[in-house]
């Protein structure tokens, strides 16, 4: 396809064209590696290998998410209203979810999942609510992603966003046929902790909110201290630096074409700007820590490799309930265990 676009060019615009230039300079460099680079990329070894694999094997089991807790709790004990007969916890109901999320089920195969479930393991008395009713209260669930509930001090912070589709065709359809049918996306704008990867804050909104906007609202999230921020140029706005106490530590670029300000709350932003200019970009990510924020990719591929890069639900309201009960999962995969490396080259 490329090929035949380039003899058509050329047959089309006259010798020299700056067309043909720009367009045989993008073909060139379409698919190959950035040869840019000083160094060559890090390689690690993961050292924990059989611990993790063990943690690995635990995820299956559906011990991890029934504790005791959810079969004291399921049952509904708090004040009634007039009207309709609330009979199942917030417990029970986020079990449910949780549940469809991790083994990937529709509402009427989960309500069968976990009748047997409850059958095998003798705890046959637990009623398990109807499909319908798993999808209705599902809507107005409340999800606390957080996981450990012990309070930590000087949060390394990194943050990150990235698209998630929520209809359409697939890339394959497109590149092949073409699209025929309208794709809508989301942005989820993650927070997460630079030192083990918990997810601390996440907010799910549509593909015109930009990153600082969305940054702004996942930091004020976060209840404990932060010592430092690390993220990409796109969070390099006055609002999301500003919004950030002057002791955080900011990791953050300037732009390439970023100037030196005198407007308050800019100090760290022009000592980098200056710093750039003296030892180069590269040099400066590498003195200020800024590769710490490549753990904000690690958990977007996270999210994407166990729940795919799409969201099963159509309003927007579920479509955050989903998110947050993902982000919890994954938060409890944490406690599990996560794999450590060690650096080999």
């Amino acid at each position: 396809m490329f090929l035949h676009i380039k003899i058509v060019l050329y047959i089309c615009a006259p010798q020299g064209s700056k067309l043909i230039h720009c367009f045989i300079k993008r073909v060139s460099i379409m698919g190959q590696v950035n040869k840019s680079r000083k160094n060559p990329r890090e390689k690690y070894q993961v050292t924990n290998w059989s611990e993790y694999n063990n943690t690995l094997i635990k995820r299956g089991s559906i011990t991890i998410w029934l504790d005791v807790r959810v079969k004291d709790s399921w049952l509904y004990a708090g004040d009634r209203k007039p009207g309709g007969k609330i009979e199942y916890s917030d417990v029970a109901i986020e079990f449910l979810m949780t549940i469809k999320q991790v083994y990937k089920l529709t509402y009427r195969t989960l309500q069968g999942f976990c009748q047997s479930i409850f059958q095998l393991s003798g705890m046959g008395e637990l009623k398990v609510p109807s499909y319908s009713q798993i999808q209705r209260r599902g809507k107005e669930l409340k999800v606390n992603i957080r996981v450990r509930k012990e309070s930590k001090e000087a949060l390394h912070i990194v943050i990150d966003s990235t698209g998630l589709k929520v209809f359409g065709e697939g890339e394959w359809k497109v590149r092949k046929h073409g699209w025929t049918k309208r794709r809508t996306w989301r942005k989820i704008h993650m927070a997460s902790d630079g030192n083990d990867l918990e997810i601390l804050s996440v907010i799910l909104t549509g593909n015109d909110i930009d990153d600082s906007t969305a940054g702004v609202e996942a930091i004020n999230s976060i209840e404990e201290g932060i010592k430092e921020v690390a993220a990409d140029g796109a969070y390099d706005k006055k609002q999301f630096r500003n919004n950030l106490p002057s002791e955080v530590v900011q990791k953050i670029p300037p732009q390439r074409n970023a100037v030196v300000s005198d407007a308050p709350g800019m100090e760290q932003r022009n000592s980098a700007i200056q710093s750039i200019e003296k030892i180069g970009r590269e040099d400066w990510k590498k003195l200020a820590g800024y590769h710490i924020r490549s753990k904000s990719e690690v958990n977007m591929y996270r999210f994407k490799a166990e729940f795919s890069e799409k969201l099963s639900s159509r309003k927007t309201e579920t479509e955050k309930i989903e998110v947050k009960l993902k982000c919890k999962i994954l938060n409890k995969f944490v406690t599990l265990g996560m794999p450590k490396s060690r650096k080999i080259a």
